[in-house]
């Protein structure tokens, strides 16, 4: 018996849907199946591109085809079923289909369907999981200056996060710990918005710190998204005072300068002097306390008090005022080394010298009396002096007898 042709197609259209349908919602595996087509679940954050590969271990020349989560056919072998250019062919052989979706939307989120039309038709599922992206997080809270010692409580909102995400706080580079964070979820949207508060008490080392609040994703590196915010504290001055010279001498002039470090810088100034009143020669000019001459009454504690507005603090400084004679003898110290050793140099060659005098002085006092000892020769045996002189003589004449003789 015949069907007519339409109603047999009809029919042949209804069975093969109805199979297909069968096969795509089958969850059968095929362990040892080369023919079975193997895939792999992916994850892409929102504007990323996820590729999508199905392979089979051996070919029989039947087609792979991929279709999307509604079941609408996206390639069948090297050919395009849906006209979305997001879509491309990455590759195609006989045992592999390949293909790419770009800008990838919360929407495309849901299980792909690779299939191939054997008989049966066999199919594997890939899930893709869509990550949203969390917006740059915003810290509120903090519009003005605080106190020291006061509290500020600073929070920190990030926006469309899929999964939701976390919240950093640090303090310069120190991890700090915050409330619990509070996620909400967004109507008509897969995404969360989340945020975090962080109480802290300010000091006046705390001015200028910088506090950041950064979000932890799985579609981010770590870091990437952050906020700062630098806190602004008021403290009351530090005073230190710095006096004009290290060696105050008398008579001389000299000046103390009051420096006050504080948020905001001081702007009253006072002076004073413990056990007693600031002498008449020190004038008091805002930070600067100036003496038109130094006295050794002047010596004493000197106290300089500063104020902000936020607070007063106040610094010592002692003064003790070198008299002249000291300072002449402490400016001569360095000269006088040297004058010293000079003064030895010389006192060495003057020893010297007198040493060469004394040789020399003996040297002539011992030839002067040989010469001597030869003159008054043959006087020695005389009784008598009138003898010796005889004798002397005679010696003479004896000698110039002697020559003439000779001659």
């Amino acid at each position: 018996m015949a069907f007519p042709s339409a109603p047999f197609a009809l029919w042949s259209v209804s069975l093969l849907t109805v199979l297909f349908t069968a096969a795509v919602h089958s969850n059968t595996s095929f362990e040892d199946d080369p023919l079975q087509p193997m895939t792999s679940d992916e994850t892409v954050p929102v504007g990323g591109t996820v590729t999508l590969t199905c392979r089979v271990a051996e070919s029989d020349n039947s087609s792979l085809q991929w279709s999307n989560t509604a079941q609408q056919t996206l390639y069948f072998g090297e050919k395009r079923a849906l006209r979305d250019n997001r879509i491309q062919l990455h590759r195609s052989t006989s045992t592999e289909l390949s293909i790419t979706i770009s800008e990838v939307q919360l929407s495309d989120e849901g299980e792909y369907t690779c299939s191939i039309f054997t008989m049966p038709v066999r199919t594997a599922r890939a899930t893709v999981t869509v990550l949203g992206v969390p917006g740059k997080p915003q810290i509120s809270g903090f519009e003005h200056a605080v106190k020291e010692g006061e509290k500020v409580t600073l929070t920190c909102t990030s926006t469309g996060s899929k999964p939701p995400a976390t919240l950093h706080w640090y303090k310069g580079d120190q991890l700090l710990k915050g409330r619990p964070q509070v996620v909400e979820t967004v109507d008509g949207n897969p995404t969360y918005n989340v945020s975090s508060e962080l109480t802290l008490e300010v000091s006046a080392s705390d001015d200028n710190t910088l506090i950041t609040c950064a979000v932890n994703h799985p579609s981010l590196t770590l870091g990437d998204k952050r906020s700062e915010q630098a806190l602004r504290v008021l403290y009351s001055p530090n005073v230190v005072i710095h006096p004009e010279s290290t060696l105050p001498r008398e008579g001389e002039k000299f000046s103390l300068r009051c420096v006050g470090n504080g948020n905001p810088e001081p702007t009253i100034y006072t002076w004073d002097k413990k056990d007693g009143g600031l002498p008449l020669q020190a004038k008091p000019d805002g930070a600067v306390l100036h003496f038109l001459m130094l006295n050794k009454s002047d010596n004493g504690v000197y106290v300089c008090h500063a104020d902000n507005g936020i607070g007063s603090s106040e610094g010592e400084y002692t003064l003790l005022v070198q008299d002249e004679a000291r300072n002449i003898t402490a400016m001569s110290t360095t000269s006088g080394v040297d004058h010293a050793v000079i003064g030895g140099v010389v006192a060495v060659i003057v020893f010297i010298l007198l040493c060469l005098l004394i040789v020399l002085g003996r040297y002539l006092i011992r030839h002067k009396g040989t010469y001597l000892t030869h003159e008054a020769k043959g006087s020695d045996d005389a009784p008598d002096a009138d003898t010796a002189i005889i004798n002397a003589e005679g010696g003479h004449s004896g000698a110039e007898d002697k020559k003439e003789y000779f001659i």
